[in-house]
């Protein structure tokens, strides 16, 4: 069971990255109304039904109260993504926190088609925490950069405007045969013959990548002495051992294309999009920065802070940041924050649910009842009267009117949502909405948790496993839940 509820948060994190308690929150509400429906002998089955409906009118509510926005537009967007880190820790040095997560997100944005945009946070936008500095000192870069210095300082250029760039994921070594071979030389000379082919196999290898005039030539394997050699004598800057994911950003970044073979080269496998190869010094490490990318498909950004602790925080707050900002430009629709979606919903289902026939009215009306345990929450954090302030919002909400009539997490009071500029995104809430309803049914119709804590066994009765008991038509609605 609580391995179930854990999921859900996990489960909202991984899709929006934001509203993980209230999907428990409400999870455990919609259950918790549903125990008395249990006690009388309902059917899991029904209650389900009935909050099927309840989440489709509730999403069909969302749709009538959200307001869509203009992605361009980015004052909107600071305020959006501000409201949504505001509680947050980093919400004490204002909009620097938004400003990266904005910039971040819309660099890395690409058009699919058909109006869609697809944001891919996880593989494009890196994080990279340096301690040191101002927070205040934090830049999104218009490209890459790694922990990493060239192969041969000294040798090789730190700083190479408009670099052409070619990445490799191939080592730049002589590679030794896959199995286990013994070559038995006879003569002396047989020795150097056979350490010239090995020579010459990485002269040619060179050969192959330098044929297109690289500055910098990037791998993700070893590159031997050798090789090193003949790029530096070429005044080409290598680097070695790369990640495959910051491989992948790189091309993104500077438009080249990663080859797994040297003599597979072509001229549009090399990336001409960079401004600047740069190596610096932060503290006692070196970064390399591959950045004025033209059009950037991938981008880092640099944290800067006095600890890794500060930092830490700063990049979850980042990812939080950027997730809103992600969801925006993915479904640009808002809805109120506060409680005040919740309440509206409620509201909405409560009128519905005296047009519903049968027996699964008392469930839906449950449902609906059961949102409203987001804004008691909410009321409860303010250490506000709870009773009065719920009293006052349902009075507020009770026909459906004034959607935006929520709470100021602040000071607890009953506020106009749109004034305080207190939003959500749409796509957070929906996804909320869904993942906790089709949580609770699923918990509702596992009859293991059914027969849990049933039949608590009569003293004296024996403890062997008990034979299956078909089901009759009589008792097919008695199984009960335990609370949770």
């Amino acid at each position: 069971m609580l391995q179930s509820m854990i999921e859900l948060s996990r489960t909202q994190d991984e899709e929006v990255g934001d509203g993980t308690t209230s999907v428990i929150v409400l999870a455990g509400e919609m259950l918790h109304v549903a125990e008395a429906f249990i006690d009388k002998k309902y059917h899991p089955t029904v209650i389900c039904r009935a909050y099927g409906k309840a989440l489709e009118d509730a999403i069909a509510v969302l749709d009538k109260i959200a307001m869509t926005i203009d992605v361009k537009d980015r004052a909107t967007m600071l305020g959006l993504v501000k409201s949504c880190i505001g509680t947050k820790f980093t919400s004490q040095f204002g909009d620097l926190i938004a400003d990266l997560a904005i910039d971040a997100t819309t660099i890395v944005g690409v058009e699919v088609g058909q109006g869609l945009r697809e944001v891919d946070i996880k593989k494009y936008i890196k994080v990279e925490k340096v301690p040191g500095g101002q927070l205040e000192d934090s830049t999104v870069l218009k490209g890459v950069m790694m922990n990493k210095d060239v192969v041969a300082p000294g040798k090789m250029r730190r700083k190479i405007v408009n670099p052409r760039i070619i990445l490799l994921d191939s080592p730049l070594e002589y590679k030794k045969g896959e199995n286990q071979t013994n070559a038995e030389l006879l003569r002396e000379e047989d020795w150097n013959v056979l350490l010239k082919m090995e020579e010459e196999y990485i002269e040619n290898m060179c050969a192959q990548i330098l044929k297109f005039k690289p500055d910098v030539v990037i791998t993700e394997k070893g590159l031997s002495d050798l090789a090193c050699h003949y790029l530096s004598k070429a005044g080409v800057s290598a680097i070695r051992r790369l990640r495959k994911t910051d491989n992948n950003r790189i091309a993104k970044a500077c438009g080249a294309v990663i080859v797994n073979r040297p003599d597979e080269l072509q001229e549009s496998d090399v990336g001409t999009g960079a401004g600047l190869f740069e190596v610096k010094k932060i503290g006692d490490e070196f970064f390399t920065f591959i950045v004025d990318c033209k059009d950037p498909k991938a981008c880092t950004v640099l944290l800067r802070g006095a600890s890794k602790d500060l930092l830490n925080e700063v990049e979850r707050n980042l990812q939080d940041a950027m997730s809103v900002a992600r969801n925006i430009i993915k479904n640009p629709k808002l809805v109120p924050g506060g409680g005040a979606t919740e309440l509206t919903v409620s509201a909405m289902l409560k009128q519905k649910s005296s047009s519903i026939e049968g027996i699964e009215k008392w469930p839906y009306e449950a449902a609906a009842i059961a949102f409203e345990a987001i804004p008691r929450t909410l009321s409860q954090n303010c250490g506000v009267n709870v009773i009065r302030t719920m009293t006052a919002l349902q009075g507020k909400h009770a026909n459906g009117e004034n959607a935006w009539i929520g709470i100021d997490g602040n000071t607890g009071e009953i506020a106009d949502m749109k004034e305080q500029k207190i939003w959500d995104s749409y796509t957070v809430k929906a996804q909320a909405f869904k993942t906790a309803i089709e949580a609770a049914c699923l918990l509702l119709r596992i009859d293991d948790i059914v027969s849990g804590i049933k039949k608590k066994q009569a003293p004296g009765a024996s403890q062997g496993p008990s034979k299956p008991k078909v089901e009759g038509e009589d008792d097919a609605d008695n199984d009960q839940l335990i609370p949770e």
